[in-house]
Parts: structure tokens; C-alpha cells; sequence
């Protein structure tokens, strides 16, 4: 793992700075980075996805613990470092690329490693990163939701992402993150990060926050296509009263015409705003609308 001195020295070599753009923050407290590793319990059969790998400064680490590591990093210049720290790393792909194609895909390239990795490695898939900040929310969501799911994550985030990750209905920061993470496993904010700990430093907090996806939580939702479509179709409208939302429902949705008595199966009172409905509920109404 690479101090703030050593991650300055390779950029400085390359002729480059922190890139705004692409919401650069590197981790430098190696004390941190050794908490987080460890706290991902990685095992040898492991395959660990980290988004953001800058100069392979956290790479190493987890390489060193994992059975693969798949490290994805969309700036040029930092992607070609960190192959060049990590060369000797036999179990490490340094893929330079967009982790997303589109809001709501994740890079086909990144998937093929994915999946040939898996043909080797029989253990768990984890997203252990320090997060680009302009892409943890869509990233998390696309790797809870699908086809390409992983078992846990241990990221780093702004603190607002990590407040909205955990968030419980009623609350400002409820939204579909918080529904689909908490519908699907358990999410926990395992400390606050002060901005001394990246370089150059973020003008907000951040936080350190992990999630496991629990299978008898995510088996009871029977598609997760159409969960997503009624969390959208209600959250988007999320100050409405329920029943008020529903004829802005579109695609598979708006086939449904039996919205009164969906509701009252499912026990919910469709004057109710959806900002107060738990996920449990958001599960039952896509249920029903298979």
C-alpha cells in the first residue's frame, strides 16, 4: 500500500494532478485501509471487485488476501500506473474502463472477468473500494439488483451516501438505495471519515460503511425488474399520496388495473405517501403486480 508521499511521486512522474471529474479522492491513511481489508473477512477463494483503483494502493492489500481482484479504473493515466505497481500481481486484472455503461449496466468487460474468475474461484464476489464519489449510488445499486450481484461491500462514501444507504422510511434521506439495500441484506455505517484521511481532501466527511446481502431477505422478492419499477414509479412521486401515483404508471406497471385492491391485500392505506412506506411494503405490492 502506497503513502500520500508515494501516491504524489507517481503522479507527479506521469505529469498529472487529481482529477475532479472523476471525484479523486485517495485514500492515504494506511491504518484505514488495513481496518477496511480486514473487516472484509477476504478469503483465498474470494473474488474482490474494487471501482476506482488509482494507483493500486488499496489493490495491493487486497490482493494479497484475495483469491482474484478485479481493479477498475476509467482515468488513462492512473490505470496504466497502477498496472505498472502491480505487474508482479498474478491474481490482479487492472481493467481501464468505465465501471458503467449507462445509469443502469455495468461495463461488459468488467462482467466477462467477473465471470471467468468465477470458473476458478468458488468463494464470494465483494466490492471493497474507496468509491468514486460521482458513481457509489449508481455502482451499488447495479451490483444489488443485477444479474451481477454481489455477496458484500466495504466501500468508503461520502457521508451523505452512507446516511441515504441506512436511511429508514420517513426520514429526508429514504430513498431507492436505502429500499433496495435493506430489502435485500444489512447495511452499517462502521465509522465517519474525516477529510485528513484522503488526499487532497474532500470538503465533506465521509464514511466507511459495509452491506450483506442476505439470501432469505432477497429470495422474497419474485422479480427484481418489477421492484424496481414500483419503487420508481412511487419514489419518483414520493410527496403524492399512493393511490395519486398510480397513473403515472408506464411499462409492465401499466397494465395493472387493479391498484385498490392490491393495496388493501397488501394492508396499505393508499392515502399514505410513499416516502413512509418500509421495504417490506414496496415487496408486497411488486408481488402482487407479478
Amino acid at each position: 500500500m502506497q503513502t500520500k508521499h508515494q501516491i504524489q511521486q507517481l503522479l507527479a512522474s506521469a505529469g498529472v494532478f487529481p482529477n475532479k471529474h472523476f471525484g479523486q479522492h485517495f485514500l492515504i491513511d494506511l491504518n484505514l485501509m488495513r481496518v477496511m481489508i480486514e473487516s472484509a473477512h477476504i478469503s483465498s477463494d474470494d473474488i474482490v471487485l474494487e471501482v476506482g483503483c488509482g494507483t493500486g494502493s488499496l489493490t495491493e492489500g487486497l490482493a494479497e488476501q484475495a483469491g482474484y481482484c478485479i481493479a477498475v479504473e476509467v482515468d488513462d493515466t492512473l490505470a496504466k500506473i497502477a498496472k505498472g505497481q502491480l505487474a508482479q500481481k498474478e491474481n490482479v486484472a487492472v481493467i481501464n474502463a468505465d465501471i458503467l455503461e449507462g445509469k443502469h449496466k455495468i461495463n461488459g468487460t468488467v462482467v466477462k472477468a467477473i465471470e471467468q474468475a468465477r470458473r476458478k474461484h468458488i468463494g464470494q464476489l465483494l466490492l471493497v473500494a474507496n468509491l468514486p464519489y460521482n458513481v457509489a449510488c449508481p455502482v451499488m445499486l447495479n451490483l444489488v439488483t443485477g444479474p451481477t450481484v454481489v455477496d458484500e461491500v466495504y466501500v468508503t462514501v461520502q457521508k451523505q451516501v452512507a446516511e441515504r444507504m441506512s436511511a429508514k422510511a420517513g426520514s429526508g434521506d429514504y430513498g431507492t438505495l436505502s429500499i433496495f439495500l435493506n430489502a435485500t441484506g444489512e447495511v452499517k455505517t462502521e465509522r465517519i471519515l474525516k477529510p485528513t484521511v484522503f488526499w487532497p481532501q474532500p470538503q465533506v466527511e465521509s464514511a466507511m460503511v459495509s452491506f450483506v446481502r442476505k439470501e432469505d431477505k432477497a429470495k422474497r422478492i419474485k422479480s427484481m425488474e418489477l421492484f424496481g419499477e414500483v419503487i420508481n414509479l412511487f419514489m419518483g412521486h414520493r410527496r403524492k399520496m399512493l393511490k395519486a401515483c398510480t397513473k403515472f404508471a408506464s411499462g409492465e406497471l401499466s397494465k395493472i388495473d387493479n391498484w385498490p385492491e392490491i393495496f388493501g391485500k397488501c394492508s396499505i392505506d393508499p392515502t399514505q405517501r410513499p416516502e413512509k412506506l418500509p421495504p417490506e411494503d414496496y415487496i408486497a405490492i411488486a408481488n402482487l403486480c407479478c
